[in-house]
């Protein structure tokens, strides 16, 4: 070989510099990270949710059902709904609750209404001005036929009726009642 000949040189490529791709796929990772944690709040966020509304859920059906719940006074316990064959001075029937019902009236039970307001009427001392025209929604006024009672309600108007109440609660004050005196 001649002193004057050159060899060739092989040619150098260029050395590969990251391509726009590969900067995006570096930022689209950050993008998947971001939108991984903001997805992880939603789920918090709802988790939170459904167990809020699972434990109002819980406590509205304890309430709607009569049971107990934890914690609350005893007055809150269910009572017998409906008077069986055996009724003693002291028993009552009805919503629990002597809170529940803000009138109330006590006098001896008869069955009758005035002119289709109410089922049964309360006797009660002072003539038949103080007679209360009853109907009940929750319990068997015939049960309580004939005895003195305490019963506690709402008032509704009657058009006839002096005093109308639907009745949720009774109390047996004598089983042996007796009518007041008509004075």
């Amino acid at each position: 070989m001649e002193a004057n000949q050159s060899v060739p040189t092989p040619a150098l490529e260029p050395t590969p510099q990251p391509s726009q791709p590969g900067v995006l796929h570096s930022l689209d990772m950050d993008q998947k990270g971001s939108d991984m944690k903001s997805s992880k709040k939603v789920v918090m966020v709802l988790a939170v949710v459904m167990i809020a509304a699972g434990i109002g859920t819980g406590v509205g059906v304890a309430k709607l059902q009569g049971k107990s719940v934890p914690g609350a006074p005893s007055s809150a316990q269910p009572i017998q709904q409906v008077a069986g064959n055996q009724v003693k001075a002291g028993d009552v029937f009805g919503v629990p609750d002597e809170k529940t019902f803000k009138d109330s009236a006590e006098g001896y039970l008869e069955a009758g209404g005035l002119d289709g307001e109410g089922s049964h009427h309360l006797l009660r001392e002072g003539g038949v001005s103080q007679t209360v025209y009853l109907t009940s929604s929750v319990t068997d006024l015939s049960k309580f036929e004939g005895m003195t009672v305490k019963v506690w309600g709402e008032t509704f108007k009657a058009q006839k009726a002096g005093w109308l109440m639907d009745v949720g609660r009774v109390q047996v004050v004598n089983p042996q009642g007796q009518a007041p005196s008509e004075e």
